[in-house]
């Protein structure tokens, strides 16, 4: 009895093709949400954006904890993308000021560019890139720690943490669109689909730091 109660609120089954369209349909919107609360908190305080990432974070966790009822999960993700715009708006903000908006189009084509590639390499191929997701999680563990501890040494150039954060993404994206094609693994759309906006943010964020590193040394 409680197996039937719980399969009524598993993810539906669906195609791999259909689900992809409901995750990049989704994902899309999310990222015109931030590209829209950005652009309108570029100039403000870096204390108000930490307040913003702190509250996002709670509509993190509420994306998965109301995922029984769609809507309000969907409204959790976009609450939580809007946080996340405001959280980088004053980012963003500087580099415009420093390297100019060119910069800021460059990081933001490359990532979709790269997020589409990336896409059709996992859908095109027959390996199962869901199988490097315990390497993916170690590097990504590995990431966060060796940036906590260069926050305070500054052991490690920004330049080279950029591309570090490139390539742990990068093979996230895989692993995450590899769950995609396999029909979710147990997620819904709105939960890979938050899972592959995180990996585009913070690809995009390397790559405005390349590039705006870049642009400074011409």
């Amino acid at each position: 009895m409680y197996g039937q109660q719980q399969s009524r609120f598993d993810a539906p089954t669906v195609s791999s093709a259909s689900l992809l369209g409901q995750v990049l349909g989704i994902t899309g919107a999310g990222f015109l949400v931030t590209a829209v609360t950005s652009y309108l908190t570029q100039g403000f305080p870096a204390g108000f954006s930490l307040i913003a990432m702190l509250v996002g974070f709670g509509f993190l966790i509420g994306i998965s904890a109301t995922r029984r009822n769609p809507g309000l999960s969907m409204l959790m993700f976009y609450a939580f993308t809007a946080c996340e715009g405001i959280g980088i708006g004053p980012t963003i903000g500087h580099y415009i000021r420093v390297d100019g908006s060119g910069v800021v189009v460059q990081a933001a084509a490359t990532t979709g560019l790269g997020m589409l590639v990336l896409g059709a390499v996992v859908f095109l191929t027959s390996f199962d890139y869901r199988k490097l997701s315990g390497i993916a999680f170690g590097a990504l563990i590995g990431l966060l720690i060796v940036g906590l501890i260069s926050a305070f040494t500054h052991f490690l150039h920004p330049g080279l943490y950029a591309w570090a954060t490139l390539a742990v993404f990068t093979l996230l994206v895989l692993v995450d669109f590899g769950r995609v094609r396999a029909g979710g693994g147990g997620q819904n759309a709105i939960e890979l689909a938050t899972s592959i906006y995180l990996d585009a943010i913070n690809i995009f964020l390397a790559l405005l730091s390349i590039f705006g590193g870049r642009s400074r040394d011409d």
